[in-house]
Parts: C-alpha cells; sequence; structure tokens
C-alpha cells in the first residue's frame, strides 16, 4: 500500500482555489441571497479559508472573484473531489455564467 502521508514540502505550501464568474442577468437578487446563506457557509463548512472577495467594475474581466486558502494541495483535492462541493458549485451555476476555478499556490497580495 502506497503512504499517502503529505510530504514535508507539501505540509509547508498554502494553496489558494481562484473562483472567477459573471453572475447572470435577471438573477441579482436570487444570486446575493445563495451566495450569502449557502455559498460562503458552505465553502468554509468544507474547510476552506475565505481570504478575498473582487468585484469588478469596469473592463473586460470577471465581475466576481473570489479567494479560498487551504492548508495543503491534498486538501484541496479532497474539497474539490467532494460531492458537497460539487452540490455547492453546481447550485451557484443556477446564478451564474463563465465560472471558472483554478488552483494555485498561495501567496502574498493579489492572485488571479
Amino acid at each position: 500500500m502506497p503512504d499517502l502521508s503529505p510530504t514535508p514540502k507539501e505540509k509547508q505550501l498554502p494553496i489558494k482555489v481562484v473562483l472567477t464568474w459573471d453572475i447572470a442577468p435577471d438573477h441579482e437578487q436570487e444570486y446575493f441571497e445563495f451566495v450569502i446563506r449557502e455559498f460562503i457557509p458552505g465553502v468554509q463548512r468544507l474547510g476552506f479559508e475565505l481570504s478575498d472577495a473582487w468585484a469588478t467594475v469596469y473592463g473586460k474581466h470577471p465581475q466576481i472573484m473570489v479567494g479560498a486558502l487551504s492548508s495543503s494541495l491534498r486538501d484541496t483535492d479532497r474539497i474539490i473531489g467532494s460531492n458537497e462541493w460539487k452540490s455547492l458549485t453546481n447550485q451557484l451555476l443556477d446564478y451564474v455564467q463563465n465560472y471558472s476555478c483554478k488552483v494555485v499556490e498561495a501567496r502574498s497580495g493579489f492572485q488571479f
């Protein structure tokens, strides 16, 4: 049986999940209710720590960007692979367009 324990390097590298999307037209109210009541608490309950949230007011970039931190790539993979994560993101897709999820090594400052 292979050793699946995290390596010392993995333990030291926090991971950031960068989520971006545009709110679907005519769904703003339902979107905000879902994000506040279900999405944010659900993401935190799964083990991510929300680090930042941005809104684009001008330009051709995603309207919303959210950053969430995890202590390791292993934890990130576990969370993103879970049925609860899939359910949350599927529900989010009812209210947004152009959804993207990117996993990067966390660093200080703005990450896109």
